[in-house]
């Protein structure tokens, strides 16, 4: 090849180097993609389901002693479950199988995430014969009360009285993205709580079972005691028993008692035999 013609061979390499040096440089000088308005720079919906925060701070009993405990309750209370994106596509006909008799199915969190796992979750629970419910986890410091209800219920928080669909569900715990009680004093989350509360109710003709620890509920409501004759408990405790449980209820519908076993995702009894799950489904 004649001189010439190498030279601009040559010159037609560093040209396209120097090209591709720049557009790295450019593209590494894009700034990450920005949160949704009111949600957390931090924001990880996939990693916070129910219980997500409770072995952290409150840790797990004895494993032991709890399968033994259980294994005297399954005569009176009723086996379930609840699950979330973190499971992915559930083989609900093998839950079923393994005793799980109801389902608690993530559908929302804040007020710009949707479980993509949702209709899979919610549905093939239904269909292999399962009582289910959807709930919502919260983040009271980012919008009001009524504004995550509203957005919960709209997309898959709501309720119709078939015999098989769970009153809609509160989660809220420990802040996964700081602190504990997001901020909010114990009045302020009284009044949240009551706001998303009410709001469900008025939406759906339920109040929304309430799902949470002692220990949040007494740091973060002060212990509150006003939703007791109105919303179910739903109480989280990695023990061999439901322990103390917060004011207003004298006593717990489900007990959440282990975040993994023979069932998807988190481990459930329902305080009653089948027929009071259903009955909580009808209202």
């Amino acid at each position: 090849m004649p001189a010439s013609g190498t030279t601009r061979m040559l010159r037609r390499a560093a040209t396209a180097a120097a090209s591709a040096a720049l557009l790295v440089g450019v593209v590494a000088a894009v700034p990450a993609q920005a949160a949704k308005p009111g949600t957390p720079a931090n924001f990880h919906p996939e990693q916070d389901y129910a219980g997500s925060t409770v072995a952290a701070h409150e840790g797990r009993g004895d494993t032991a002693r709890t399968a033994s405990t259980l294994a005297a309750l399954a005569a009176t209370q009723t086996k379930g479950m609840d699950v979330s994106s973190y499971q992915g596509n559930v083989a609900w006909s093998t839950a079923y199988a393994n005793g799980g008799r109801f389902a608690y199915v993530k559908a929302t969190e804040g007020t710009s995430y949707t479980n993509a796992y949702f209709a899979q979750q919610y549905n093939g629970s239904y269909n292999a014969g399962m009582i289910r419910g959807a709930y919502h986890f919260a983040l009271p410091n980012v919008s009001s009360g009524a504004t995550q209800a509203a957005y919960f219920v709209a997309h898959g928080g709501g309720w119709s009285k078939d015999g098989k669909t769970l009153p809609p569900a509160l989660d809220i715990e420990y802040n996964p993205y700081g602190a504990t009680c997001y901020g909010l004093s114990q009045a302020g989350m009284v009044s949240w709580i009551r706001d998303f509360s009410n709001t469900v109710h008025t939406k759906t003709g339920r109040y929304p079972t309430i799902y949470t620890t002692t220990d949040w509920w007494t740091t973060c409501t002060g212990n509150n005691s006003s939703f007791g004759a109105t919303n179910p408990l739903w109480i989280a405790r990695y023990s061999s028993s439901v322990g103390t449980l917060p004011a207003g209820w004298s006593y717990q519908t489900i007990w959440q008692y282990a975040d993994s076993g023979t069932l998807p995702g988190d481990q459930n009894y329902f305080n009653g035999a089948l027929d009071r799950v259903q009955a909580l489904a009808n209202g």
